[in-house]
């Protein structure tokens, strides 16, 4: 099933995601569910909130579907550590249409569960550490635009305000 995706402003954006605590069939055909969406939508990452559910969840995949072996489902992540810095250009599928560079660690190491709710840890670097960020900022209710300077993010505000009055947002 291929969900809606929440566009900004819409208020569970800006909500931090609730812990999972159920880690049953449901959950694991949200999981299926949430993929499905972000490749019709060709991103590379998709949290909880994103589709309108509240909850600690999300999905990375780099590889846009072509190598199982890169799905990942973070349940509950959080960063443990971090390293270095990028300033890399961003985007989003709440933010259709906005693109901008946005600092963030080149390196991080997280804790999250699987869908089993089994505990693990894992590093990224690169491309797959700005994902795992973004992504687990979603579940905080921090969005990336508010990462960026005061005079983008208005820019940015200012652009998908005039989308919303011509109806393209």
């Amino acid at each position: 099933m291929i969900f809606k995706i929440a566009k900004y402003p819409e208020p569970v954006l800006q909500q931090p995601g609730e812990p999972v605590t159920d880690f049953d069939a449901g959950l694991r055909q949200f999981v299926a569910d949430m993929f499905e969406t972000m490749y019709a939508a060709q991103g590379i990452g998709l949290a909880a909130p994103q589709v309108g559910i509240s909850k600690r969840i999300t999905v990375i995949d780099l590889s846009l579907g072509k190598d199982p072996r890169q799905k990942l489902v973070l349940i509950n992540p959080e960063v443990i550590f971090s390293d270095g810095r990028l300033y890399e250009e961003e985007g989003c599928l709440s933010f259709p249409e906005i693109r901008e560079k946005v600092v963030r660690s080149a390196k991080v190491k997280i804790r999250a569960q699987d869908e089993q709710g089994k505990w693990f840890e894992m590093d990224g670097e690169e491309l797959l550490s700005r994902c795992m960020q973004h992504e687990i900022d979603h579940l905080d209710g921090m969005l990336f635009i508010f990462r960026i300077s005061a005079l983008k993010r208005d820019l940015a505000l200012r652009q998908i305000r005039k989308m919303q009055r011509e109806g393209k947002w």
